[in-house]
């Protein structure tokens, strides 16, 4: 269930009451007239089932409530309530499945933007894991993989393509591309630091590395594993379950691609550098691909069933 919480300007609080009331899936219908201070107006609140809140959002957006006064919603925990029960029955399809639009519009938004903290989480990422490279350890690799947070601007590129957003789209795309090509050449500047201290050699680049020598090999398994969780990140996006961004971030090889690329480069490894990079921009087209194609598949089936 989610909870809805309104502030309407008194000459329109009528049209929203029955915009809620005819809703399939609302309850615990609340006014509290005169409430609001900033902006001045009604407070409304109601419950809505997961699975109806996409379409009340969209009905409320339609009466220029998010203009005129202000809409938040928030997900309920625990409901212990038979009238909940019931809405959640009565509203069509299943809550794990339902879109909310606004929503992942929203966290795509925050999570594509270009901030500090966005391109230090990248840059740590990217030297984790040209530790990891040299080394051959899986295990930093893995790490490095879970901190990046490139996942973040694919989504947001997904969503721009699928809801026509160009202004997202190119936000999303600037902190992909200004994001990797500034932690590209810090961790070539990072990999020549620690050649100069004895700690990175050009000998640990060139020896067999059966580890994360598929770093720099990208072949259809690649795509294919890029694909698949594309799909699953998008999912666990759409439905809430943050849990699985997880697998997928380690399920990729952005990061560690775009770190043995920065080493190769700062020695000169042209084909390790080539080689990583394909597998960098396969990894990321694999995704955005099954991004894309994984939302418009759910835009059609909730548009077919309202």
């Amino acid at each position: 269930m989610l909870h809805v919480r309104l502030i309407v300007p008194a000459d329109r609080t009528e049209d929203v009451v029955r915009t809620i009331e005819k809703t399939v899936g609302t309850t615990h219908l609340v006014v509290l007239p005169g409430a609001a201070r900033n902006p001045a107006g009604d407070v409304v609140m109601c419950d809505v089932a997961r699975e109806a809140g996409d379409a009340l959002l969209g009905d409320l957006r339609a009466l220029g409530l998010d203009e005129a006064g202000s809409i938040a919603v928030e997900n309920i925990d625990l409901s212990l309530s038979k009238r909940a029960d019931k809405a959640e029955e009565e509203a069509p399809g299943e809550g794990a499945d339902a879109v909310l639009w606004e929503h992942l519009a929203d966290a795509t938004h925050e999570e594509s933007t270009l901030s500090v903290t966005y391109l230090a989480f990248l840059v740590i990422a990217t030297m984790i894991a040209a530790c990891g490279v040299v080394l051959d350890n899986a295990i930093l690799i893995v790490g490095a993989m879970a901190v990046g947070p490139e996942f973040g601007p694919l989504a947001g590129v997904c969503t721009a393509l699928v809801r026509r957003a160009p202004r997202l789209a190119a936000r999303s795309a600037i902190a992909l591309l200004v994001g990797f090509a500034a932690a590209m050449a810090l961790t070539t500047g990072f990999s020549i630091a620690m050649d100069a201290v004895g700690l990175f050699g050009k000998d640990m680049l060139e020896r067999a590395r059966p580890n994360t020598d598929f770093i720099w090999k990208p072949d259809m398994f690649s795509f294919v594993v890029a694909v698949l969780a594309g799909i699953a990140g998008t999912l666990s996006l759409t439905s809430a379950k943050s849990g699985a961004l997880v697998g997928v971030a380690i399920s990729v090889t952005t990061v560690p691609a775009a770190a043995n690329a920065a080493v190769a480069l700062g020695y000169g490894e042209i084909d390790q550098m080539w080689g990583s990079t394909e597998q960098l921009l396969l990894n990321l087209v694999g995704i955005v691909v099954a991004g894309t194609l994984t939302l418009l598949a759910q835009k059609a089936l909730w548009g077919r069933r309202g």
